[in-house]
Order: structure tokens, then C-alpha cells, then sequence
């Protein structure tokens, strides 16, 4: 390809290095930057990241930076894999580095901890006057890096960025979407996590697929009016980053989230249940910011609060599942989902 961009991602984790693996296999110059420098040597040494994605060969055209300012110097596009809870601290770190011209993506889901900002608004705040794009969609990362079928999307106030971005992960297995929604894009992606504790809770409680379908559709039914009350769009809620992430993390075993949830309702202490899993269990975080916003803007998202009431021990899965069974009969959209204000 002429002009192609030089691509950095930061965050050396599962779904970093499965999007390192995907660009280089595209022929995209990338390189992949860790924050345990002897770890990345590891994985540069062996062509694999054992840690997060075992038995999966990574390309040999695929290079590995350890020091921050050099991975980024030069780079056309920075996208930042970091978990959101250190996400700001990595735009900090960013901003006296970064070439004048490089654009920023990131393909971090959640909130800032203790705001409940966007992810988009730390960006605009700390690294303005940027191109700024969000990566998002359902996509377990060792999925992808083993090269099945997956789908992801694009979403940035700047078209053509978006679609620039989506051309480099487009992909033989892999389809790239590009829309301008970035506050919806990034809800979906968030919120998921929370809705996909309440389905695991339910598997983990045997309560059927019945249920688990109930769940999902009324966890969809929160997303959408938390949605239209903070302006995005509906149709970004029922596409890739919502309603397809959301279908994704609520079944799929891969899923830390679903599998936090599991493990609560087989009746595992939530301390044992995250530390059984290992990695950052981004569900934990959002569940407050969730109910946070909710909050501001004077919506009951009942199964979003349940999750983070038993996130926080306030009631066990047991007595949040017969609060829920006991809400009040009603009608199921007893406004219309865009009348509400």
C-alpha cells in the first residue's frame, strides 16, 4: 500500500497484542509497547505471548518497543490498550511525546473510576486538537488472533480517520465498520460489562435460558434509555458495540465479566471469584459509573443496580434476583424508547 501509516499500540495484554498480531499480519509497520519491559522481551524472544494468548504465534514482522518515547516517535497513529482505570495516567504520559501530526486511538472499554467520564472526553481534554478514534465491538482477543471470523467498528468525529483506522484492521477474518458516535460506541462497550455479571449470576444460579435471554434483552432495553438520555445515537446501541458486544460478553465463556458473575452465583466471595480470573475485571469499576450517570439523569436501571449492590456485598445474587422478579407488572415500553426526556 502507498503511504502506509506506522502504527504504536500501547498495552502488551490480551487484546493488545491480539490487535498487534492482526495489523502485522495485514502488513501495517506496527509496534507493541509493554509496561514490564522483561515480560515484552519474553514475547519478543519466543514470538508469543504466553501470559495472554498461549500457543499463538505472533508475526515476525511484528516489533516490540519497551521505552514509551520511542515506541511512539514517528508513529502516524497511537492506539492505547490499556484498562481504562489507567487510561488517563497513559494520556499524561502521552502528551509531551507524541509527534505534532500522530493521531490517537484507543481500544480501551469503561469509564474514568470516580467521574464517569467518556473515555473520548479525557482525550479532547488532554490531548486536544487530535484525530480521535475508539475501537470497539465484539471481539474476544484470542479470537481474533487466531484468525475467526469477527466484526468490529470504528467510530470517530473525524470520517476520515475513521475509516483510515478501519482500513488497517479490516481484514480476510475480520470485517471493520466505521460510524460517528463515539459517546454511544463507548456506553456500549462499558455497560456491557455490568449487564454481563447479571448474566452470569444467573447461569452461575442454573435459572435457565429463559432467564439468560430476559436478561440480556432488558440489560438492553437500560443501555438504550441510559443512550438516548446522555445523546447517542440508537442505532450505534443496536449495532456492533452494543447490542452485538453485549450478546458477546452475556454468553461467552471468554468473558471475564460473565465469568465474575458465574462465580457469584455458585456462591463464590467476589475477593476469590477476581482473583480466580487474574486479569482486570472491568465490570467492578463501571457498575458504579453506571449507576452514577443513571443518577444524574433520574433513570431506575434496575439490573444495572442490582449488579453493582452485589458487586459491593450489599445483597446477595439470591436476594437481587427475587428483587428483581418482584418489580411491579408494567408495560415494556411504557413511553416509547425516544419520548423519554
Amino acid at each position: 500500500m502507498p503511504d502506509q501509516p506506522k502504527l504504536t499500540i500501547l498495552g502488551a495484554g490480551s487484546w493488545g497484542t491480539a490487535l498487534a498480531a492482526l495489523t502485522a499480519r495485514n502488513g501495517v509497520s506496527t509496534r507493541l509497547w509493554g509496561r514490564d519491559a522483561d515480560a515484552l522481551a519474553v514475547v519478543a524472544a519466543r514470538r508469543s505471548n504466553e501470559r495472554y494468548l498461549p500457543g499463538i504465534r505472533l508475526p515476525e514482522t511484528l516489533r516490540y518497543e519497551a521505552d514509551l518515547g520511542v515506541a511512539v516517535r514517528g508513529a502516524d497513529i497511537v492506539l492505547i490498550v490499556v484498562p481504562s482505570h489507567a487510561f488517563a495516567a497513559m494520556l499524561d504520559t502521552l502528551a509531551p511525546v507524541l509527534d505534532a501530526g500522530t493521531s490517537i486511538a484507543w481500544a480501551t472499554k469503561g469509564f474514568e473510576p470516580g467521574t464517569g467520564r467518556f473515555l473520548h472526553e479525557l482525550v479532547a481534554e488532554k490531548l486536544p486538537g487530535r484525530p480521535a478514534a475508539v475501537v470497539t465491538g465484539p471481539s474476544f482477543a484470542r479470537e481474533v488472533a487466531t484468525g475467526l471470523p469477527s466484526a468490529v467498528t470504528v467510530h470517530s468525529d473525524d470520517d476520515a480517520f475513521a475509516q483510515q483506522l478501519a482500513s488497517l484492521l479490516h481484514a480476510p477474518n475480520l470485517r471493520a465498520y466505521s460510524g460517528g458516535d463515539m459517546l454511544g460506541a463507548e456506553l456500549g462497550g462499558a455497560m456491557k460489562n455490568v449487564l454481563a455479571v447479571a448474566t452470569g449470576i444467573g447461569d452461575g444460579m442454573q435459572l435457565g435460558l429463559n432467564a439468560r435471554a430476559g436478561l440480556i434483552t432488558r440489560g438492553m432495553n437500560e443501555m438504550l434509555r441510559l443512550g438516548v438520555a446522555l445523546g447517542a445515537r440508537p442505532e450505534t446501541l443496536i449495532g456492533l458495540s452494543g447490542l452485538g458486544d453485549l450478546v458477546l460478553t452475556c454468553t461467552g465463556d471468554l468473558s471475564r465479566n460473565r465469568r465474575l458473575g458465574l462465580a457469584l452465583g455458585q456462591g463464590v466471595a467476589i475477593d476469590e471469584a477476581v482473583r480466580r480470573i487474574g486479569q482486570v475485571v472491568e465490570s467492578i469499576l463501571s457498575a458504579d459509573e453506571v449507576a452514577r450517570l443513571a443518577a444524574k439523569h433520574g433513570l431506575d436501571l434496575p439490573i444495572s443496580a442490582s449488579v453493582r449492590a452485589v458487586l459491593h456485598g450489599e445483597v446477595t445474587p439470591v436476594d437481587a434476583l427475587k428483587a428483581l422478579m418482584a418489580r411491579e407488572q408494567k408495560p415494556e415500553y411504557p413511553q416509547g424508547l425516544f419520548d423519554h426526556h
